[in-house]
């Protein structure tokens, strides 16, 4: 047993020597406090890194097939009416939504940027109560309502019951509204008197759309759009005078949920214009995202990209019509971006290092200042001898 013990001590890679021959010096003793000090800092920083979670980011290939996309927005139209501000979107499957008014806020607002006003709906006003039949006269007890869309029935059945309903049957047949005033629902509507009333004053308009999850675009403009011997004209433009200024401020534009470390470009973003009309549009790339926190819980969002360009109204160019128009189309590649914390052997494995490597550096240092000494010392000494 005793031989296997002597075996032992001779693979000892840690000599030890007694004490009597240890020479304790002043410089000893401050390179072992500096040297602690920063062996406490450096362990200090490897804790904070390995408590603090990072998120590694992956490039794959987007395979989901189907499903929506969600746009947030929140834009203010400084000198843009509520009245005949309206949402419109469409993609290249086909699916249209004119004058988009669900999940949708207006904040009228004045020169100042004061509230005015805050409703839900945009254009449009109540039902009209005791209106003209189609054929003339008052309503009869229990009968129904079925106004006169002036000559834009698609059938003898068809009804327009209110300024907006006519609006949108003028828009499909491809006629401009000339003269709201001679439209018995938008005269009892008082249409064009809020048109007038709301003059100079501007428009906030925020919510969301739920958008089919391809290329497409969506954009605000005065009045609804309709195509005309294939030109993109707007029904409102015959009653206005000197035209729309389309300056604008996006607060927020956002395709998705938040999510940690997320960057929209175009919030605060502005731009406005001088002269009246013109079309701003906006080229965006949408990246699919998940972000994966670091309890597991998974957010499905977006990024995105943009460039920025103007068609101004001049002649010739009857199409470019007034309004902000942004454009979107979707990346092939997704993004997965997920939090984690560093292992616990890398930890161990860097404190290890930093504790081995200050020792080393300081035991260097140590013997280099202290042989340093002795030489000088002993110098001193033989000159006193001779």
């Amino acid at each position: 047993m005793d031989r296997v013990f002597q075996r032992l001590r001779n693979l000892d890679a840690y000599p030890k020597i007694n004490e009597d021959f240890y020479s304790r010096t002043f410089s000893g003793g401050l390179i072992t406090l500096i040297s602690s000090i920063v062996m406490l800092f450096l362990f200090f920083s490897e804790l904070r890194l390995y408590l603090h979670t990072v998120t590694e980011t992956k490039l794959v290939v987007d395979t989901s097939r189907g499903g929506t996309l969600r746009i947030n927005f929140d834009v203010t139209f400084p000198a843009v009416p509520c009245s005949v501000l309206t949402l419109d979107a469409m993609d290249i499957s086909g699916e249209q939504h004119h004058d988009i008014k669900h999940d949708i806020v207006k904040k009228r607002i004045d020169a100042h940027g004061n509230v005015v006003a805050v409703r839900q709906d945009g254009i449009g006003g109540p039902q009209i109560e005791k209106p003209l039949q189609r054929h003339g006269g008052r309503l009869e007890h229990n009968e129904k309502y079925c106004g006169s869309c002036y000559g834009a029935e698609v059938t003898d059945d068809d009804c327009c019951n209110s300024c907006d309903e006519v609006r949108e049957a003028y828009r499909k047949k491809g006629w401009g509204m000339t003269n709201p005033d001679l439209i018995d629902q938008c005269k009892r509507e008082g249409f064009v008197q809020k048109v007038k009333e709301e003059e100079g004053e501007g428009c906030n308009v925020y919510g969301f759309l739920e958008v089919n999850k391809v290329a497409g675009n969506f954009h605000f403009s005065p009045g609804k759009g309709f195509y005309q011997s294939n030109i993109h004209v707007n029904d409102l433009l015959a009653i206005s005078k000197d035209g729309y200024n389309i300056s604008h401020r996006i607060n927020k534009l956002a395709f998705g949920d938040h999510f940690p470390g997320v960057v929209n470009p175009l919030d605060g973003a502005q731009w406005f214009q001088d002269a009246p009309d013109g079309m701003y549009q906006y080229f965006i790339k949408v990246v699919p995202t998940i972000y994966t926190d670091i309890r597991g819980h998974t957010i499905q969002s977006n990024q995105f990209s943009v460039t920025e360009h103007f068609r101004s109204a001049e002649p010739g160019r009857p199409h470019s019509l007034p309004g902000v128009y942004f454009f979107y189309d979707l990346s092939p590649i997704k993004v997965t971006s997920k939090e984690e914390h560093s292992s616990f052997l890398h930890f161990m494995t860097n404190i290890c290092a930093i504790v081995g490597g200050i020792f080393t550096v300081s035991g260097i240092i140590d013997s280099f200042v202290y042989h340093g000494h002795r030489a000088i010392k002993k110098k001193m000494e033989l000159g006193k001898f001779s």
